[in-house]
């Protein structure tokens, strides 16, 4: 990792203790972005056809996990208390929101896939992965290692 990109994750971690959830979440998504880049490496044509298309792959997936914490939860943290159609009804919404989730996956491949190459496809899921391993790694260090 470069020492800027180092002083980029120490600096947002240094603030989601002062800061609302909204504008640290700003500050990832930037990091995030910042990090893809230099990662993948695209053209400016490239870049011009990703960045839409992986921007609304982003929203889809997070109203997916918004979904899952309002109808889903909720409802999972009192499953002892649920009659067996309840149980049955939330079974089938995890299904068809998992299944929703892969569908969002494979379009999002399909339609990526038709800007960028291959190569470059699995290098920008090697690089979300990576992003999401260096933020844990932060957010550990800062806990002083506790989980």
């Amino acid at each position: 990792m470069t020492k800027k990109a180092l002083l980029y994750f120490t600096l947002l971690f240094a603030t989601v203790a002062m800061h609302a959830q909204g504008p640290v979440r700003d500050r990832i998504k930037t990091l995030k972005v910042a990090f893809i880049t230099e990662r993948l490496d695209l053209t400016s044509e490239e870049a011009q056809l990703f960045w839409p298309i992986y921007n609304e792959h982003e929203e889809k997936l997070e109203s997916i996990r918004r979904k899952e914490r309002t109808e889903l939860h909720a409802h999972l943290s009192q499953a002892e208390n649920l009659l067996e159609n309840e149980a049955q009804n939330l079974l089938d919404n995890i299904q068809m929101l998992q299944m929703e989730q892969q569908k969002a996956e494979s379009d999002f491949i399909s339609k990526m896939t038709k800007v960028i190459s291959a190569k470059k496809m699995l290098l920008l899921i090697k690089s979300e992965e990576d992003f999401k391993r260096q933020m844990l790694q932060q957010y550990r260090k800062r806990r002083g290692g506790q989980r």
